[in-house]
């Protein structure tokens, strides 16, 4: 896979882990944004790096990536699809992630949200417990106990069985997907999981990756 464009910062942690662990990556950079006004997220900056471009560089040690989104946030070396029909929610995204991806790939699947730059803090610790035995995955869990189905490592087969097992994917709930999935939870105690939802959300992240460059 070609470099993103942009360099996000970090600590080489996710290059050294997917060195480690073989697995591919579906990186999804649809969806209208309404909270932002309708803007382009995946092109929004965080530390003056597109949140796309911290997501790509999170799962710079995959085998092979593929991102889910409209042509225009294409990047050079990176194969992009777009659910069919468009704007079908993160499931179909998924979906459509999956059916690009050669089936015989990497057993493990990182699904990340486009809109988490401090991904890459997390995803060794992600990769170690997805591989754990008797499981179908792992995801992480925010600081208020929420589950993040979208910064999470599924073993392929128990991802394509959930989308097999729902009725249509445009338009279902990620936790429609996931039941019945036995998945690891991942405690994130630094708020790297934050995620960009709002303006204020992006000014909040934008300040505390500063905080983390220049202390």
């Amino acid at each position: 896979m070609t470099a993103p464009r942009g360099e996000a910062p970090g600590d080489g942690a996710a290059s050294e882990a997917g060195a480690r662990r073989a697995f591919d990556a579906i990186v999804l950079a649809g969806g209208r944004a309404r909270r932002l006004g309708g803007a382009s997220k995946p092109d929004v900056e965080v530390g003056g790096v597109a949140l796309l471009d911290h997501a790509l560089a999170a799962v710079v040690g995959a085998s092979h990536v593929v991102v889910v989104g409209p042509p225009q946030v294409a990047r050079p070396g990176v194969a992009t699809v777009l659910e069919d029909p468009p704007d079908g929610g993160p499931v179909a995204g998924v979906a459509a992630g999956l059916d690009a991806l050669a089936a015989d790939g990497p057993d493990l699947v990182v699904v990340l949200a486009c809109d988490v730059p401090g991904a890459a803090r997390v995803l060794p610790a992600l990769l170690a417990a997805a591989e754990a035995t008797d499981v179908d995955g792992a995801r992480m869990v925010g600081a208020e106990g929420r589950p993040q189905h979208l910064v999470a490592g599924y073993r392929r087969a128990s991802l394509r069985a959930a989308l097999d097992r729902l009725p249509a994917v445009h338009g279902a709930a990620m936790h429609r997907l996931v039941e019945g999935l036995r998945l690891v939870d991942v405690a994130d105690h630094e708020g790297a999981t934050v995620d960009a939802d709002t303006w204020a959300d992006v000014q909040r992240l934008d300040a505390a990756l500063s905080d983390r460059i220049d202390p």
